[in-house]
């Protein structure tokens, strides 16, 4: 046994001794990850205290699971996880297929000159700032903007977009997807280009059209790619992230505008309350936790494709 674990230790200096030059270019990503993701849950412990900053964190008064119940029975609890998960499904139902759609339709694209075209057109929109990209959403749907005189001149009345509540959703959604969608079909994109030529000509050999290689071909290849992309959106259904929303908002449709995150950046940064608004943070992580580690178990139970 000794000799055993000898050897093993031996190969395994062995081992590192000829990739240590790996670990070095590994070195500046462990310690990015601790420094901003390790270290900044030292302020978990703000969701189980009452913080007052003339205390400090490690002063403040011990409260337990105060400020969750506080949070679980406020009137306001149903439709905050309402909102935010009726946002959330929508955007993964709706944009999550349309990367793979577009990158399907890019490889089928000879001409290089329009796939060049489709591809800056597509991507561009992701490099606008969320503050511009919402600003224009508000110019180009307000009831003197664009969109409505287009349809004054081709119908002869306006659509209030902005006025009614119910439109919210579908504008967050679909404005997301536009903004996106070019950018999330690079790694597909990038993963059909792997598909060797010789097995789309022997395709075209045996009497396949473009339909039977995608399905036959293409989304084979993609299926890994696609699981895990799947796998990774859900464990970040409930991080929507609040700009957006926030500047989305008006008083019509604060009903189906105000989500978690909002919420927490109002009563947090704007009414000073640290603590409460931790332990909705802190929630709403373990809840995209919850959700990771279930769909990675079913996912690899499925198809034997998973994150660990």
């Amino acid at each position: 046994m000794r000799n055993k674990c000898s050897l093993k230790k031996a190969l395994s200096m062995k081992n590192l001794k000829k990739t240590w030059i790996c670990y070095i270019f590994i070195l500046p990503m462990l310690i990015y990850v601790i420094l901003f993701n390790y270290v900044p849950m030292y302020g978990i412990q703000l969701a189980f205290k009452d913080f007052r900053a003339s205390s400090g964190i490690w002063d403040s008064p011990w409260v337990g699971f105060k400020h969750f119940n506080t949070f679980f029975h406020s009137y306001q609890f149903k439709d905050l996880l309402s909102n935010t998960l009726g946002l959330s499904f929508y955007s993964l139902i709706a944009g999550f297929p349309m990367p793979i759609i577009l990158a399907l339709f890019l490889n089928y694209v000879h001409n290089k000159r329009i796939k060049k075209i489709s591809q800056m057109i597509t991507y561009a929109p992701h490099f606008i700032s969320t503050v511009v990209y919402c600003g224009m959403i508000l110019i180009f749907l307000s009831s003197d903007g664009v969109i409505n005189q287009i349809l004054m001149h081709l119908c002869g009345q306006s659509v209030g977009f902005l006025s009614n509540p119910a439109n919210f959703k579908h504008i967050y959604v679909w404005s997301g997807v536009l903004q996106n969608i070019g950018w999330g079909s690079i790694m597909y994109i990038s993963v059909l280009t792997s598909v060797g030529s010789e097995l789309h000509e022997a395709a075209r050999v045996d009497g396949a059209n473009m339909f039977k290689r995608l399905i036959h071909i293409d989304l084979p290849t993609l299926m890994p790619t696609m699981v895990i992309m799947l796998i990774m959106r859900t464990g970040e259904i409930m991080d929507l992230g609040f700009e957006k929303a926030f500047l989305l908002q008006n008083n019509l449709n604060l009903d189906y505008s105000e989500i978690i995150p909002t919420y927490v950046y109002k009563i947090g940064i704007l009414g000073g309350q640290f603590s409460y608004s931790a332990a909705i943070g802190l929630f709403n992580n373990v809840v995209n936790l919850i959700l990771l580690i279930v769909v990675n178990r079913i996912s690899r139970k499925i198809s034997d494709i998973s994150l660990w």
